[in-house]
């Protein structure tokens, strides 16, 4: 008689996937969000204006969104090993080349580019994610990526204004640009596209990975028919254009902001500034290990679990930036804009969640499509702040300048909420 054969005890090499997501995250919003508490000196030493310094926070967002669906598709062709290790590199360098900008053409061209490097990071973040993670463990992989993300830009403040204090906001871009080239050497050398590929996985660990293998199939063939038609992925595109517009204010005008309506100094708006992105970083862990989870337990449906937290997560967030305008201690009021941010990314993993569940192999230009969306949003709002503000002066609303961003953002959360209830997120495009 022949015994059966017993699958040895999985290894858990997939974690260090995990690991390398989560220290590019943080690498990323560090590179991201230091430009925010920098913007009042660089405005200063370039002679910018508003508007000219508000161009260069949106074109960022706008070479990120132009370059997220060709970002995430290479990731699926090509693996995500190649493609971010070449990203990393290229942000990296335009990263530090934002030191040596001399008026604002030469800081647009500077951020536009590292905006198009940047666009790329986390649909191959998500591309890996599908090809190295059971189902099982994705959206939790997610929550603690984007809080890993969040806390990366939260601690990014203080550390730019003690290397400000020290040195100047030129060094600073230099070191923060540094960090990315070493991060890509280690992963390169490291990682593979295909867990087979991998000699530290065991076959108790690729067991384990079977499904997931299917999706390290490089390909081009997207079916961009079913993603085009699909009310679901216009849904999911629509919501995120939306949170993104509200949350583009804490990596962009937000220290501005504290200093001048506020009437926080340098010092203070640099510590407080990090308190949006810590409190999002726990909204993404609660939700993404906790809230969802535990609701799809009790409901037994994930797809209804994924909705009622973001539905929830986007009307609270719209709701606090409402509060926080009546409220005239500066700190109150911050704490309350801070907890908008945390009811913000409630939605994070679910859906960078619903990306892996509907596009499949196709993750990565799914996830770049709607980081794409989502980017566009993001890249109005700097923009439309100056043009907000100054409407107000203009029309003798200069009491309410500040304010009325709120509400701008507050009601693009409130469509976000609507489209949330609508989203079927759980049905693969391929099946549709």
């Amino acid at each position: 008689m022949t015994l059966p054969t017993m699958s040895p005890r999985a290894t858990t090499v997939r974690y260090w996937v995990v690991v390398f997501a989560i220290t590019l995250s943080v690498i990323t919003y560090i590179d991201r969000v230091c430009i925010s508490l920098a913007a009042p000196a660089i405005t200063k030493d370039l002679n910018l204006t508003d508007k000219e310094m508000g161009w260069a926070l949106s074109l960022f967002g706008i070479a990120y969104a132009a370059f997220e669906i060709p970002g995430g598709w290479l990731g699926d062709k090509l693996g995500a090993r190649s493609v971010l290790m070449r990203i990393v590199v290229w942000w990296s360098f335009f990263t530090a080349a934002t030191a040596f900008a001399w008026n604002a053409m030469s800081l647009w061209v500077i951020r536009f580019l590292f905006g198009a490097g940047e666009a790329g990071c986390f649909p191959n973040i998500t591309k890996a994610y599908t090809t190295w993670l059971p189902a099982n463990e994705r959206v939790r992989a997610q929550g603690i990526t984007w809080m890993s993300a969040r806390w990366g830009g939260a601690f990014t403040p203080p550390l730019l204004g003690v290397i400000m204090g020290a040195l100047d906001w030129r060094m600073a871009f230099i070191i923060f640009g540094a960090l990315g080239v070493v991060w890509a050497f280690f992963f390169y050398r490291w990682f593979r596209d295909n867990p087979k590929d991998k000699p530290e996985v065991n076959a108790g660990e690729l067991k384990l990975l079977e499904e997931a293998a299917q999706n390290a199939t490089g390909h081009g063939s997207v079916p961009w028919g079913k993603l085009v038609t699909s009310g679901t992925v216009w849904l999911l595109w629509l919501q995120y254009f939306c949170v993104s517009y509200g949350w583009y204010f804490y990596i962009t005008w937000l220290p501005t902001y504290l200093q001048r309506e506020r009437g926080m100094d340098f010092k203070k708006s640099a510590i407080y500034s990090g308190l949006p992105l810590f409190l999002g970083g726990i909204g993404c862990m609660l939700a993404g290990f906790y809230l969802i989870p535990r609701l799809t337990r009790i409901l037994g449906s994930e797809n209804k679990a994924r909705r009622y937290v973001s539905a929830f997560g986007c009307a609270l967030a719209g709701g606090l930036l409402i509060l926080s305008t009546k409220l005239q201690d500066p700190i109150t009021a911050l704490v309350t804009i801070s907890f908008a941010s945390f009811a913000n990314d409630l939605q994070m993993p679910a859906s960078w969640g619903t990306c892996m569940s509907l596009g499949g192999k196709y993750a990565g230009t799914l996830s770049g499509s709607m980081n794409m969306m989502g980017n566009l949003g993001g890249a109005l709002l700097p923009i439309a702040i100056p043009y907000i503000l100054k409407w107000c002066t203009d029309n003798g609303l200069d009491a309410l300048k500040w304010d009325m961003t709120f509400y701008v953002s507050a009601a693009m959360y409130a469509i976000a909420t609507t489209a949330w209830l609508l989203i079927d997120t759980t049905r693969p495009i391929d099946q549709r």
